[in-house]
């Protein structure tokens, strides 16, 4: 497997992390986001949406949407579980998962951020404003979910990490690079401690990859 990705997108984070848990290898492709290679020829002709993360796999066949990307995973490797077995299980970390990855992210990613000061001409600092709001309202709502479920364990759902965890981690690790408010948020932390405990989710961080330092 092949993984075009970037290290600082949340989004490859996410998948890195799946990858990392599964215990499974693969080749790592760089593709630098603020130089713009996702616009150039060669990515476009992988994927249509110029997005990272990008799966492909041993067959040549190539996944996208960092969500699908990890359910397919978690399907076609099932263990460790990334998802419950219980229907009921399985919504609440979907909408866990969901918080940042349909809720917070959309409106925080690099090209809408590019695009609030490139063609709305906000400043930097209102930018900054913007991304901070959206992230505290997206992490208080994760920590009343995870109030309404304090029996679940040492992580989001359980004790082992899943889905709902390859989500928050990365969001976490943003709104600490943006300085965002992460006080009055004792669930959400305790599990983002949990997580950055084992060494899949150490080995998936940004620092830890190879294009961090490009």
């Amino acid at each position: 497997m092949k993984l075009y990705n970037y290290f600082r997108s949340s989004a490859s984070f996410r998948v890195r992390i799946a990858l990392q848990l599964k215990g499974l290898t693969y080749g790592y492709v760089p593709v630098h986001l603020v130089k713009g290679e996702q616009k150039q020829a060669e990515f476009a002709a992988i994927t249509a949406e110029q997005l990272v993360p990008v799966l492909e796999l041993d067959d040549g066949q190539r996944l996208t949407q960092s969500m699908a990307i990890i359910e397919y995973l978690d399907e076609a490797y099932p263990q460790p579980v990334l998802l419950p077995g219980d229907a009921l299980g399985r919504a609440r970390v979907r909408a866990l998962a969901q918080i940042v990855a349909c809720e917070v992210h959309p409106l925080n990613n690099l090209r809408v951020l590019k695009y609030l000061v490139r063609d709305l001409k906000v400043t930097d600092d209102a930018k900054n404003g913007w991304y901070r709001h959206w992230v505290r309202l997206g992490l208080q709502a994760y920590e009343a979910q995870l109030a309404q479920h304090p029996q679940e364990g040492a992580f989001s759902h359980g004790d082992a990490p899943t889905l709902a965890d390859c989500c928050l981690v990365p969001q976490i690790f943003n709104a600490q690079r943006f300085d965002c408010d992460l006080g009055g948020l004792p669930r959400t932390m305790a599990v983002f401690d949990a997580c950055m405990a084992l060494p899949a989710f150490q080995q998936a961080q940004p620092s830890a990859c190879p294009d961090a330092q490009v």
